[in-house]
Protein backbone atom coordinates (compact mmCIF):
# COMPACT_ATOMS: atom_id res chain seq x y z
CA UNK A 1 0.00 0.00 0.00
CA UNK A 2 1.61 3.11 -0.72
CA UNK A 3 2.12 5.77 1.45
CA UNK A 4 0.46 9.33 1.65
CA UNK A 5 2.40 12.22 1.75
CA UNK A 6 3.29 14.11 4.39
CA UNK A 7 3.89 18.09 3.97
CA UNK A 8 8.37 18.77 4.44
CA UNK A 9 9.69 19.50 7.44
CA UNK A 10 11.31 22.90 7.48
CA UNK A 11 14.76 23.44 7.86
CA UNK A 12 14.34 24.49 11.83
CA UNK A 13 12.86 21.35 12.28
CA UNK A 14 15.20 19.28 10.81
CA UNK A 15 18.46 21.26 13.01
CA UNK A 16 16.71 20.94 16.24
CA UNK A 17 16.16 16.67 14.97
CA UNK A 18 19.97 16.51 13.86
CA UNK A 19 20.93 18.26 17.47
CA UNK A 20 18.88 15.95 19.27
CA UNK A 21 19.54 12.56 18.00
CA UNK A 22 22.89 13.40 17.72
CA UNK A 23 23.06 14.66 21.74
CA UNK A 24 21.17 11.84 22.67
CA UNK A 25 23.35 8.93 20.87
CA UNK A 26 26.51 10.46 22.61
CA UNK A 27 24.48 10.70 25.82
CA UNK A 28 23.49 7.24 25.20
CA UNK A 29 26.76 5.81 24.82
CA UNK A 30 28.43 7.63 27.49
CA UNK A 31 25.66 6.10 29.82
CA UNK A 32 25.78 2.58 28.64
CA UNK A 33 29.98 2.69 29.28
CA UNK A 34 28.83 4.12 32.98
CA UNK A 35 26.41 1.25 33.56
CA UNK A 36 28.88 -1.42 31.82
CA UNK A 37 32.19 0.14 34.09
CA UNK A 38 31.08 -1.96 37.11
CA UNK A 39 31.12 -4.92 35.40
CA UNK A 40 34.71 -4.43 33.52
CA UNK A 41 35.75 -4.02 36.61
CA UNK A 42 34.45 -6.46 38.67
CA UNK A 43 36.61 -8.96 38.87
CA UNK A 44 39.17 -6.63 40.40
CA UNK A 45 36.71 -4.87 42.39
CA UNK A 46 36.30 -8.00 44.55
CA UNK A 47 39.81 -8.67 44.85
CA UNK A 48 40.45 -5.44 45.77
CA UNK A 49 37.72 -4.63 48.43
CA UNK A 50 37.38 -8.70 49.13
CA UNK A 51 33.76 -9.07 47.94
CA UNK A 52 31.58 -12.13 47.46
CA UNK A 53 29.46 -12.31 43.98
CA UNK A 54 27.12 -12.43 45.75
CA UNK A 55 27.75 -8.65 47.47
CA UNK A 56 29.06 -7.64 43.61
CA UNK A 57 25.52 -8.65 42.42
CA UNK A 58 23.73 -6.83 45.67
CA UNK A 59 25.79 -3.54 44.44
CA UNK A 60 24.52 -4.38 40.87
CA UNK A 61 21.01 -4.86 41.59
CA UNK A 62 21.01 -1.55 43.92
CA UNK A 63 21.44 0.21 40.74
CA UNK A 64 18.95 -1.35 38.99
CA UNK A 65 16.34 -1.28 41.76
CA UNK A 66 16.66 2.66 42.26
CA UNK A 67 16.58 3.37 38.67
CA UNK A 68 13.13 1.15 38.62
CA UNK A 69 11.58 2.93 41.48
CA UNK A 70 13.21 6.29 40.36
CA UNK A 71 11.12 5.98 36.99
CA UNK A 72 7.88 6.15 38.86
CA UNK A 73 8.08 10.06 39.27
CA UNK A 74 10.44 10.43 36.11
CA UNK A 75 7.65 9.72 33.62
CA UNK A 76 5.50 12.78 35.36
CA UNK A 77 8.01 15.23 35.78
CA UNK A 78 9.31 14.63 32.08
CA UNK A 79 5.72 15.43 30.76
CA UNK A 80 5.28 18.27 32.79
CA UNK A 81 8.99 19.32 33.04
CA UNK A 82 10.07 18.55 29.24
CA UNK A 83 12.98 17.21 28.24
CA UNK A 84 15.12 20.10 28.45
CA UNK A 85 15.36 20.53 32.24
CA UNK A 86 15.44 16.58 33.40
CA UNK A 87 17.09 15.18 30.77
CA UNK A 88 20.13 17.85 31.42
CA UNK A 89 20.01 17.90 34.89
CA UNK A 90 19.87 13.46 34.98
CA UNK A 91 22.64 13.42 33.05
CA UNK A 92 24.71 15.97 35.36
CA UNK A 93 23.95 13.68 38.05
CA UNK A 94 25.06 10.93 37.04
CA UNK A 95 28.13 11.58 35.63
CA UNK A 96 29.03 13.67 38.96
CA UNK A 97 28.40 10.30 40.95
CA UNK A 98 30.04 8.16 38.29
CA UNK A 99 33.30 10.37 38.80
CA UNK A 100 32.72 10.17 43.15
CA UNK A 101 32.56 6.29 42.78
CA UNK A 102 36.31 6.34 41.91
CA UNK A 103 36.89 7.43 45.71
CA UNK A 104 34.76 5.20 47.59
CA UNK A 105 36.18 3.19 50.50
CA UNK A 106 34.05 0.27 51.19
CA UNK A 107 30.73 -1.80 50.11
CA UNK A 108 28.20 0.71 52.51
CA UNK A 109 30.08 4.42 50.38
CA UNK A 110 30.04 1.90 46.84
CA UNK A 111 26.44 0.88 46.96
CA UNK A 112 25.78 4.40 47.96
CA UNK A 113 27.49 5.38 44.58
CA UNK A 114 25.14 2.89 42.69
CA UNK A 115 21.74 4.74 44.40
CA UNK A 116 22.80 8.26 42.88
CA UNK A 117 23.89 6.45 39.60
CA UNK A 118 20.36 5.00 39.35
CA UNK A 119 18.40 8.60 40.68
CA UNK A 120 20.66 10.12 37.55
CA UNK A 121 20.37 7.51 34.64
CA UNK A 122 16.74 7.27 35.06
CA UNK A 123 15.32 10.11 32.73
CA UNK A 124 18.00 9.29 30.15
CA UNK A 125 15.89 6.25 27.64
CA UNK A 126 12.09 7.72 28.47
CA UNK A 127 13.25 11.53 28.12
CA UNK A 128 15.11 10.12 24.56
CA UNK A 129 11.57 8.67 23.83
CA UNK A 130 9.79 11.33 24.50
CA UNK A 131 12.10 13.89 22.72
CA UNK A 132 12.17 11.93 19.40
CA UNK A 133 7.94 11.62 19.92
CA UNK A 134 7.95 15.28 20.30
CA UNK A 135 9.92 16.41 17.29
CA UNK A 136 9.48 13.36 14.64
CA UNK A 137 6.63 12.56 12.60
CA UNK A 138 4.61 9.50 13.51
CA UNK A 139 6.21 7.89 10.21
CA UNK A 140 9.91 8.86 10.85
CA UNK A 141 9.93 7.86 14.72
CA UNK A 142 11.25 4.21 14.66
CA UNK A 143 14.75 5.04 12.63
CA UNK A 144 15.81 7.68 14.98
CA UNK A 145 14.71 5.80 17.81
CA UNK A 146 16.86 2.65 16.21
CA UNK A 147 19.55 5.22 16.22
CA UNK A 148 19.67 6.52 19.68
CA UNK A 149 19.30 3.08 21.23
CA UNK A 150 22.02 1.86 18.97
CA UNK A 151 24.09 4.62 20.79
CA UNK A 152 23.66 2.85 24.09
CA UNK A 153 24.45 -0.53 22.38
CA UNK A 154 27.64 1.32 20.82
CA UNK A 155 28.65 2.17 24.73
CA UNK A 156 28.28 -1.37 25.28
CA UNK A 157 30.36 -2.49 22.70
CA UNK A 158 33.52 -0.06 23.09
CA UNK A 159 33.38 0.11 27.33
CA UNK A 160 35.34 -3.27 27.49
CA UNK A 161 37.89 -1.81 25.05
CA UNK A 162 38.27 1.55 26.80
CA UNK A 163 37.05 0.81 30.11
CA UNK A 164 39.75 -2.14 30.37
CA UNK A 165 42.64 0.06 29.08
CA UNK A 166 41.72 2.91 31.55
CA UNK A 167 41.70 0.17 34.31
CA UNK A 168 44.73 -1.23 33.50
CA UNK A 169 46.55 2.45 32.94
CA UNK A 170 44.94 3.59 35.90
CA UNK A 171 43.31 1.52 38.25
CA UNK A 172 39.77 0.95 39.02
CA UNK A 173 39.35 4.33 40.97
CA UNK A 174 41.14 5.91 37.98
CA UNK A 175 38.76 4.83 35.46
CA UNK A 176 35.58 5.96 37.21
CA UNK A 177 36.96 9.64 37.97
CA UNK A 178 37.77 9.39 33.73
CA UNK A 179 34.73 8.31 32.82
CA UNK A 180 32.32 10.98 34.43
CA UNK A 181 33.75 14.01 32.79
CA UNK A 182 32.62 13.94 29.21
CA UNK A 183 28.56 13.80 30.64
CA UNK A 184 28.84 16.58 32.55
CA UNK A 185 30.43 18.62 29.52
CA UNK A 186 26.90 17.43 27.54
CA UNK A 187 24.75 18.15 30.57
CA UNK A 188 25.27 21.65 29.79
CA UNK A 189 25.30 21.39 26.11
CA UNK A 190 22.04 19.94 26.38
CA UNK A 191 20.61 23.08 28.55
CA UNK A 192 22.57 25.72 26.61
CA UNK A 193 21.33 24.50 22.75
CA UNK A 194 17.93 21.94 23.41
CA UNK A 195 14.70 23.37 23.76
CA UNK A 196 10.97 21.26 24.17
CA UNK A 197 8.58 21.04 21.53
CA UNK A 198 6.10 23.53 23.94
CA UNK A 199 8.61 26.44 23.63
CA UNK A 200 8.80 27.41 20.56
CA UNK A 201 5.96 29.00 18.70
CA UNK A 202 5.25 26.32 15.49
CA UNK A 203 4.35 27.10 11.75
CA UNK A 204 1.17 25.51 10.64
CA UNK A 205 3.33 23.57 7.90
CA UNK A 206 5.66 22.12 11.36
CA UNK A 207 2.67 21.24 13.39
CA UNK A 208 0.96 19.35 10.34
CA UNK A 209 4.47 17.69 9.39
CA UNK A 210 5.07 16.53 13.38
CA UNK A 211 1.38 15.80 14.07
CA UNK A 212 1.22 13.29 10.69
CA UNK A 213 -1.75 11.03 10.72
CA UNK A 214 -1.97 10.99 14.41
CA UNK A 215 -3.55 14.61 15.53
CA UNK A 216 -1.44 15.48 18.90
CA UNK A 217 -3.31 15.48 22.21
CA UNK A 218 -2.70 17.88 24.36
CA UNK A 219 -2.29 17.20 27.62
CA UNK A 220 0.00 19.61 28.92
CA UNK A 221 -0.05 18.73 32.66
CA UNK A 222 -0.87 15.16 33.66
CA UNK A 223 -2.66 15.02 36.58
CA UNK A 224 -2.17 12.60 39.54
CA UNK A 225 -6.05 10.17 38.35
CA UNK A 226 -4.31 9.96 34.99
CA UNK A 227 -1.24 8.88 35.97
CA UNK A 228 -2.52 6.64 38.78
CA UNK A 229 -5.05 5.12 36.00
CA UNK A 230 -2.24 3.78 34.21
CA UNK A 231 -1.98 0.98 36.86
CA UNK A 232 -5.32 0.01 36.04
CA UNK A 233 -4.80 -0.70 32.44
CA UNK A 234 -4.02 -4.38 31.06
CA UNK A 235 -1.78 -3.21 28.46
CA UNK A 236 0.20 -1.40 30.75
CA UNK A 237 1.07 -4.31 32.94
CA UNK A 238 1.47 -6.58 29.76
CA UNK A 239 3.76 -3.33 28.39
CA UNK A 240 6.11 -3.79 32.26
CA UNK A 241 6.15 -7.68 32.50
CA UNK A 242 6.65 -8.35 28.82
CA UNK A 243 9.71 -5.57 28.79
CA UNK A 244 10.88 -7.40 31.91
CA UNK A 245 11.87 -10.39 30.03
CA UNK A 246 14.06 -7.77 27.60
CA UNK A 247 15.67 -5.68 30.24
CA UNK A 248 16.11 -9.21 32.12
CA UNK A 249 18.47 -10.63 29.63
CA UNK A 250 19.83 -7.21 28.78
CA UNK A 251 21.30 -6.77 32.54
CA UNK A 252 22.15 -10.20 33.05
CA UNK A 253 24.58 -10.17 29.92
CA UNK A 254 25.38 -6.32 30.96
CA UNK A 255 26.27 -7.16 34.25
CA UNK A 256 27.97 -10.72 34.39
CA UNK A 257 29.35 -11.11 30.75
CA UNK A 258 32.73 -10.36 30.79
CA UNK A 259 33.12 -12.69 34.23
CA UNK A 260 31.56 -15.49 32.14
CA UNK A 261 33.94 -15.15 29.46
CA UNK A 262 36.82 -14.51 32.36
CA UNK A 263 35.36 -18.20 34.49
CA UNK A 264 34.10 -20.40 32.00
CA UNK A 265 36.43 -19.59 29.02
CA UNK A 266 39.45 -18.66 31.00
CA UNK A 267 40.01 -15.77 29.37
CA UNK A 268 42.42 -12.42 30.92
CA UNK A 269 41.39 -9.17 31.85
CA UNK A 270 43.09 -7.70 28.40
CA UNK A 271 41.26 -10.59 26.20
CA UNK A 272 38.29 -10.65 28.21
CA UNK A 273 38.31 -6.35 27.06
CA UNK A 274 38.70 -7.58 23.66
CA UNK A 275 36.23 -10.29 22.81
CA UNK A 276 33.45 -8.85 25.20
CA UNK A 277 33.12 -6.11 21.82
CA UNK A 278 31.84 -8.72 19.60
CA UNK A 279 28.27 -9.05 21.96
CA UNK A 280 27.51 -5.85 22.18
CA UNK A 281 28.24 -4.74 18.99
CA UNK A 282 25.79 -7.64 17.64
CA UNK A 283 23.19 -5.38 20.03
CA UNK A 284 24.16 -2.20 17.89
CA UNK A 285 23.05 -3.80 14.90
CA UNK A 286 19.93 -5.43 15.71
CA UNK A 287 18.51 -2.31 17.32
CA UNK A 288 19.71 -0.28 14.09
CA UNK A 289 17.85 -2.79 11.99
CA UNK A 290 14.47 -2.92 13.81
CA UNK A 291 14.10 0.88 13.43
CA UNK A 292 14.54 0.71 9.56
CA UNK A 293 12.47 -2.52 9.06
CA UNK A 294 10.27 -1.08 11.21
CA UNK A 295 9.71 2.62 9.54
CA UNK A 296 9.83 0.30 6.27
CA UNK A 297 6.37 -1.69 7.57
CA UNK A 298 4.89 1.08 8.78
CA UNK A 299 5.42 2.96 5.23
CA UNK A 300 4.18 0.05 3.75
CA UNK A 301 1.01 0.10 5.28
CA UNK A 302 1.06 -2.26 8.41
CA UNK A 303 -0.27 -0.21 11.10
CA UNK A 304 2.77 0.42 13.69
CA UNK A 305 1.50 -1.20 16.54
CA UNK A 306 0.80 -4.76 14.53
CA UNK A 307 4.88 -3.43 13.21
CA UNK A 308 5.88 -3.41 16.82
CA UNK A 309 4.83 -6.53 18.73
CA UNK A 310 5.48 -8.57 15.45
CA UNK A 311 9.26 -7.55 16.12
CA UNK A 312 8.95 -7.14 19.59
CA UNK A 313 7.35 -11.18 20.47
CA UNK A 314 9.67 -12.44 17.40
CA UNK A 315 12.86 -11.10 18.77
CA UNK A 316 12.10 -11.98 22.39
CA UNK A 317 11.07 -15.90 21.59
CA UNK A 318 14.72 -16.11 19.00
CA UNK A 319 16.72 -14.53 21.97
CA UNK A 320 15.69 -17.03 24.26
CA UNK A 321 16.83 -19.39 21.75
CA UNK A 322 20.06 -17.96 21.83
CA UNK A 323 20.54 -17.53 25.21
CA UNK A 324 19.70 -21.58 25.42
CA UNK A 325 22.27 -22.27 23.49
CA UNK A 326 25.34 -20.47 24.70
CA UNK A 327 26.64 -23.04 27.88
CA UNK A 328 27.04 -25.59 24.69
CA UNK A 329 29.31 -23.21 22.51
CA UNK A 330 32.24 -24.13 22.98
CA UNK A 331 35.49 -21.22 22.43
CA UNK A 332 35.17 -17.80 23.84
CA UNK A 333 34.83 -16.31 20.04
CA UNK A 334 32.05 -18.62 19.49
CA UNK A 335 30.39 -18.05 22.83
CA UNK A 336 30.81 -14.22 22.41
CA UNK A 337 28.73 -14.82 19.03
CA UNK A 338 26.24 -17.03 20.92
CA UNK A 339 25.82 -14.11 23.55
CA UNK A 340 25.87 -11.46 20.64
CA UNK A 341 22.87 -13.26 18.86
CA UNK A 342 20.66 -13.05 21.91
CA UNK A 343 21.42 -9.43 22.56
CA UNK A 344 20.38 -8.93 18.47
CA UNK A 345 17.08 -10.08 19.27
CA UNK A 346 16.58 -8.88 22.59
CA UNK A 347 18.00 -5.51 21.47
CA UNK A 348 15.73 -5.84 18.16
CA UNK A 349 12.37 -6.57 20.62
CA UNK A 350 13.70 -3.73 22.86
CA UNK A 351 13.80 -1.03 20.05
CA UNK A 352 10.22 -1.76 19.37
CA UNK A 353 9.06 -2.41 23.01
CA UNK A 354 9.74 1.47 22.86
CA UNK A 355 8.30 1.24 19.51
CA UNK A 356 5.01 0.79 21.51
CA UNK A 357 4.77 3.29 23.59
CA UNK A 358 4.57 5.74 21.00
CA UNK A 359 2.22 3.77 19.44
CA UNK A 360 -0.08 2.57 22.02
CA UNK A 361 0.21 6.47 24.69
CA UNK A 362 -1.43 9.47 24.45
CA UNK A 363 0.96 11.51 23.24
CA UNK A 364 0.77 13.85 26.26
CA UNK A 365 1.50 10.38 28.70
CA UNK A 366 4.15 8.87 26.50
CA UNK A 367 7.12 9.78 28.96
CA UNK A 368 4.88 8.43 31.97
CA UNK A 369 3.84 5.02 30.50
CA UNK A 370 7.39 4.58 29.72
CA UNK A 371 8.52 5.21 32.75
CA UNK A 372 5.45 3.22 34.36
CA UNK A 373 7.29 0.35 31.70
CA UNK A 374 10.91 0.73 32.74
CA UNK A 375 9.90 0.42 36.55
CA UNK A 376 8.07 -3.17 35.94
CA UNK A 377 10.40 -4.05 33.96
CA UNK A 378 13.73 -3.40 36.04
CA UNK A 379 12.09 -4.14 39.09
CA UNK A 380 12.07 -7.90 37.07
CA UNK A 381 15.57 -7.20 35.92
CA UNK A 382 17.09 -6.68 39.01
CA UNK A 383 16.62 -10.51 39.74
CA UNK A 384 19.23 -11.06 37.63
CA UNK A 385 22.82 -9.86 38.68
CA UNK A 386 21.59 -10.75 42.50
CA UNK A 387 20.37 -14.26 41.37
CA UNK A 388 23.74 -14.63 39.59
CA UNK A 389 25.77 -13.79 42.10
CA UNK A 390 23.85 -16.11 44.31
CA UNK A 391 23.97 -19.48 42.35
CA UNK A 392 27.85 -18.38 41.15
CA UNK A 393 28.66 -18.53 45.05
CA UNK A 394 26.87 -21.58 45.11
CA UNK A 395 27.54 -23.43 41.85
CA UNK A 396 30.22 -21.94 40.25
CA UNK A 397 28.66 -22.10 37.39
CA UNK A 398 26.31 -19.80 34.98
CA UNK A 399 24.37 -22.87 33.30
CA UNK A 400 20.94 -22.74 35.34
CA UNK A 401 21.47 -18.46 35.35
CA UNK A 402 21.32 -18.92 31.55
CA UNK A 403 18.55 -21.21 31.74
CA UNK A 404 16.43 -19.15 33.46
CA UNK A 405 16.91 -16.46 31.69
CA UNK A 406 15.74 -17.91 28.40
CA UNK A 407 12.32 -18.97 30.44
CA UNK A 408 11.77 -14.97 31.56
CA UNK A 409 12.12 -14.08 27.69
CA UNK A 410 9.82 -16.57 26.68
CA UNK A 411 7.37 -15.60 29.50
CA UNK A 412 8.04 -12.00 28.38
CA UNK A 413 7.05 -12.70 25.13
CA UNK A 414 3.71 -14.28 26.15
CA UNK A 415 3.17 -11.21 27.40
CA UNK A 416 3.15 -9.03 24.63
CA UNK A 417 0.97 -11.89 22.61
CA UNK A 418 -1.77 -11.99 25.15
CA UNK A 419 -2.01 -8.82 27.16
CA UNK A 420 -0.52 -5.89 25.50
CA UNK A 421 -3.29 -5.68 22.98
CA UNK A 422 -5.12 -2.48 23.44
CA UNK A 423 -4.01 1.38 23.35
CA UNK A 424 -3.95 2.83 26.21
CA UNK A 425 -7.00 5.72 26.10
CA UNK A 426 -6.74 8.99 27.05
CA UNK A 427 -9.07 9.44 30.25
CA UNK A 428 -7.91 8.28 33.38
Amino acid sequence: MPSLSLPHKSARVARIQLFAVSALSIAGVINFMDRGSLAIANTTIRANLGLSATQMGILLSIFSLTYAVSQLPMGALLDRAGERIVLGAGVFLWSATQTATGLIRGFASFAAARVGLGIGEAPYVVGAVKTVNDWYSVRDRATPTGIVNAATALGQAIAPLILTAAMLAFGWRGMFILIGIPGILLSLLWYVFYRDRNSIALTTEEETYLDGSAPRLQLPRVSLAQWLGLFRRRTMWGMMLGFGGINYTSWLYMSWMPNYLEAAHHLSIAATGVVAVIPFSCAAVGIFLSGVLADFLIRRGLPPVKTHRLLVIGGMVCSAACTALVPSIAGAIGAAFGIGMALFFTHMAGNSGWGLVQSMAPTGMVASVGTIQNFGSFVCASCAPILTGWLLDRTHSFHLTLAICAMVSLLGALSYLFVVNHPIPAGD
